[in-house]
């Protein structure tokens, strides 16, 4: 299991390093407004993916760790709450994004794909004989490891405004996801009381890991997921050059 955890968190520093992950900063302000507005519709695929992983698993333990953090995003069934795509909107208008930049934005053909990708990885995890592993595996992955990574390097830019001038928090979304989604425990001693997702998937995981043998199925899914994801933000490497242009 060492060597596994060494493989993923070779990955994970791999995706830290991304140029524009490891540049948010030095983005133009209207440049970083675009990326976050593209990054809300890969967000908005986060309960459709889960669904339909859910649909194509047959391991009821995964199945319920799963469901749960599926209703997590939706936490008060009497509607007084706010679902956590909403706590999204509420961080992006408190970042200065207005609400009719919001609704003008549309999917560029980069996200769009990589919507689409990650419904496919999906779709064809679950027609493996191993379907349970890689599709436990990329939800940890793709929706909650990499997921934290992403906020972790964009949160320094969103600190001033967020939670500034010593005041309290008042991120209700990325700062929380940054949080809630981290490995934040090795896979050989994670937990089911864990309060992280990325760690309560990966009892799961581990134990199907065991089980099986090999993990080859397991190297392959995230290497799928580290793609995907570096694809979407590739869409954003001009706004650096340009930068860059710029300063020289």
């Amino acid at each position: 299991m060492r060597e596994l955890d060494a493989f993923e968190d070779a990955l994970i520093e791999r995706f830290r390093q991304h140029p524009v992950l490891a540049s948010t900063g030095r983005l133009p302000d209207a440049d970083f407004a675009a990326l976050l507005l593209q990054r809300r519709f890969v967000s908005l695929a986060f309960t459709p993916s889960y669904d339909l992983a859910i649909d194509l698993l047959r391991d009821e333990a995964g199945l319920r760790i799963a469901r749960a953090i599926l209703r997590e995003e939706y936490p008060d069934g009497r509607g007084h709450t706010r679902s956590h795509r909403e706590d999204m909107k509420e961080d992006l208008l408190q970042l200065g994004i207005s609400r009719e930049k919001l609704v003008a934005s549309r999917p560029t053909e980069a996200t769009r794909r990589a919507v689409e990708d990650a419904f496919g990885v999906i779709a064809d995890a679950g027609g493996r004989d191993d379907a349970d592993l890689r599709l436990l595996t990329f939800l940890r992955f793709w929706g909650e490891v990499l997921v934290s990574v992403e906020y972790e390097r964009m949160w320094p830019r969103m600190e001033p405004v967020l939670a500034g001038d010593g005041g309290r928090n008042r991120s209700r979304f990325y700062y929380p996801h940054y949080l809630h989604d981290a490995k934040a425990h090795p896979l050989a001693a994670v937990s089911l009381l864990s309060a992280t997702h990325s760690d309560r998937l990966a009892t799961r995981i581990s134990e199907l890991l065991a089980r099986q043998g090999t993990s080859d199925a397991f190297r392959e899914v995230e290497e799928q997921a580290l793609r995907l994801k570096a694809a979407f933000y590739d869409q954003f490497l001009p706004a650096l050059e340009r930068v860059g242009a710029h300063q020289l």
